[in-house]
Formats: structure tokens, sequence, C-alpha cells
């Protein structure tokens, strides 16, 4: 905890005195507060405002773990089908980065019309964006397994998939996690995005509402609500990844030096 604090306590002194800044403009020019709310009306809409949000709240959680858990199983699973079918990579791969390319916001109102507005396009959205950084991040991490091991297990007789779940598979862990990391904080903003497309519940659905009758303290609430709910995804995932991982892999040079 002393460590945690030790490395936090700057970025939040900087918030701290932005906040300080915003609030003093707010009143020094005379700022109405349809156009920019001070930090302190928005905190205090944040606590009386309570009863109108939480439903919201639990709609779009709902929505953030089941994209986010269909999102990561697509990403892992493309990821080992392109690792072990390297034709499949080669034709595949580039047309993924290029997925990439499309604005997720554009692509939205076409799911509309294929999918209706229930769940289903929402999902979509989320499993769009999601997956590709898991994709990537364990790629990277199957070309990380030491090629000195992955020789000698194949020396003493290991076939490719033993090397595959034995070796590649506990290497790419820590990249892995990268990338869990990162879709994380994505499947928020993903979930985000998808209610705008029509829903009836969601913090999305309360920023259209709040910004439609220019409640704009409001919309800093569900500003400050997707940055918390993306800051508890992505300590989640820090948690589960440092339970899992025990260990790091050495590089070669420090191997050398310590030899």
């Amino acid at each position: 905890m002393k460590g945690l604090w030790k490395k936090g306590w700057r970025p939040i002194l900087v918030l701290f005195l932005l906040f300080i800044i915003w609030e003093a403009c707010t009143r020094i020019f005379e700022i109405p507060g349809w156009l920019l709310p001070s930090p302190i009306e928005v905190f205090k809409e944040a606590v009386t405002g309570r009863s109108v949000y939480s439903v919201h709240i639990a709609s779009t959680v709902q929505l953030v773990i089941t994209g986010f858990l269909i999102g990561s199983s697509v990403g892992i699973l493309v990821a080992i089908i392109l690792h072990l079918l390297p034709l499949m990579r080669q034709a595949f791969y580039p047309l993924i980065i290029v997925s990439q390319n499309i604005p997720i916001i554009v692509l939205a109102p076409l799911l509309v019309i294929w999918f209706g507005f229930g769940v289903l396009p929402k999902l979509i959205v989320i499993t769009l964006i999601c997956f590709f950084p898991i994709t990537i991040a364990l790629l990277e991490g199957f070309k990380q397994t030491d090629a000195d091991l992955k020789h000698y297990v194949q020396m003493a007789g290991a076939t490719k998939q033993q090397i595959f779940w034995k070796l590649e598979w506990p290497h790419a862990f820590p990249s892995l996690f990268s990338g869990l990391k990162i879709s994380a904080t994505y499947s928020v903003m993903g979930a985000v995005i998808s209610e705008w497309l029509g829903a009836s519940k969601g913090i999305g659905v309360y920023m259209t509402l709040a910004s439609s009758s220019y409640r704009t303290d409001r919309v800093f609430v569900a500003i400050l609500l997707i940055i918390a709910l993306s800051l508890i995804f992505f300590a989640l995932i820090l948690i589960v990844e440092k339970r899992l991982i025990k260990w790091k892999p050495i590089e070669k040079g420090n191997h050398l030096e310590s030899s």
C-alpha cells in the first residue's frame, strides 16, 4: 500500500490542481453551468443523482462483462489459430490490421440495420473492440518463446501440441494479460458506444439524455463513471495477473550476465 501511494501521489496531485484551476475558471469567468459546470457542481450531482444513474450502471456493467468475455474468447481463439496455422496467418493477419482502420462509430449503424436494436449488435461492437489487442498481444507473446528451449524440447521428442501447451502457451501469458488489460478498458468505451445505438438503460443512454436536456453536469458524471469502471476492470485484470503469473521469462542478456 505504501509503494502504491509513493507511485500514485504525483498524478493525484496534478489531478487535484486541475480541479482547482477548473473551479477557479468557472467562478472568475462566470461560465454558466449548462456550458461548463464547476467540479463542485459535478460532484454534487454525482452524490444527489445516484438514484438516477445507478440503474444505468448495472446495465452497462452487465453488458461490459458479457462483451469482454466474448471478445476475449474470440481474441484468444483467433490468435491460437493464426499461430498454429501459418498459412492462415499470412492470409488473415493483414485483414485484421486493416479492420481496425474502420471506425466503430461508423460501423455501428450498419449493425443496427442488420441485427436490429437488441443485445446482439451491442455485443458485436464490444467484441470488435476487445479482440484485436488480445490477438496481437498473444501472437507477439508466442514469438517470445525461447528458441533454444524450444529446440531442446523438440530434440527430446515433444510433439507440436506438447510444445504449444507446455512451452509456448505459458510463455505467452504476460503478453496475454497485457492485451486483456487494454481490452478491459476498451470494453467500457465499447459498451457506451453500443448503447448509443438504441437502448433503454445504460451509461450511454444516461449521457445521451443528459446531453439532449443540456444537463452538462450529468454528462460529466457519466464521464467520471466511465473512467471509474475502466479503472476497476483494469485493476481486476491486474489482480488476476499477479495471482496467476508468479514468474517472468529471463532475458538472454540477463542470463548471459548472470552466467
